[in-house]
């Protein structure tokens, strides 16, 4: 995931690196939260397993350069309701990077807007999740329509901020607005499907319920 190298000048990634300092400490905040309710083992367990699933998402499944950036199958709803938030959220930022330092050395640049762009949907899914999704309601018992609704969110969210990284780093010219319309029209395709995999990963969850025995899923997953 990422956007285009030099899209935004040195100068203007000051910004970047404060919005990213605000995702970093808001993860902390998670973390600890986590960790008080499952334990450090747990959490760090989770968010490797997030980070690996992050990077294949990446790396190994489909990805198609349009406009401004990248559409990638990054399923971010699927992570959050299946491993919680705050391991998404380290998964997410660890799996960026990793294809930073290994695969793509041209996005580190970029991280701070990158990392911005994927962990900022990320939190407003939690709190879409928090909303919409009765407390006595199991994750592996939610609808297609609160599924489609996060994850609705969560990739209007990432189409959002790739505009705004775009839009400030080279303004409203004709060539970059339809760069970023491009871009924008593409990546809601994913819409359609994340629902989807959403529901199916959910309905394994559902026949696997010994797995919330090992720490390895948040606890709201069947509870």
């Amino acid at each position: 995931m990422h956007i285009e190298p030099e899209l935004i000048s040195p100068e203007k990634m000051l910004i970047a690196y404060g919005t990213a300092a605000a995702a970093g400490a808001f993860t902390v905040k998670l973390s600890l939260d986590a960790a008080r309710e499952r334990g450090a083992v747990s959490l760090v367990a989770r968010a490797a397993v997030a980070a690996i699933a992050a990077f294949a998402f990446f790396e190994v499944l489909p990805h198609y350069p349009v406009g401004v950036s990248e559409v990638h199958f990054i399923l971010g709803s699927t992570l959050l309701l299946i491993l919680g938030a705050a391991p998404a959220a380290i998964g997410l930022a660890l799996g960026l990077l990793l294809q930073g330092l290994f695969f793509a050395p041209f996005d580190l640049p970029q991280y701070a807007a990158n990392v911005t762009t994927l962990l900022a949907p990320l939190f407003a899914i939690k709190l879409v999740a928090d909303r919409i999704i009765a407390p006595n309601t199991p994750y592996v018992d939610i609808s297609y329509g609160q599924a489609l609704a996060l994850s609705a969110t969560y990739q209007g969210g990432v189409v959002l901020w790739v505009a705004f990284w775009a839009l400030y780093g080279q303004g409203f010219g004709a060539e970059n607005l339809t760069a970023v319309a491009t871009f924008g029209g593409a990546y809601m395709l994913v819409v359609l499907l994340e629902p989807l995999v959403d529901l199916a990963v959910l309905a394994g969850a559902k026949l696997a319920r010994g797995l919330g025995r090992t720490g390895l899923v948040t606890p709201r997953l069947y509870s």
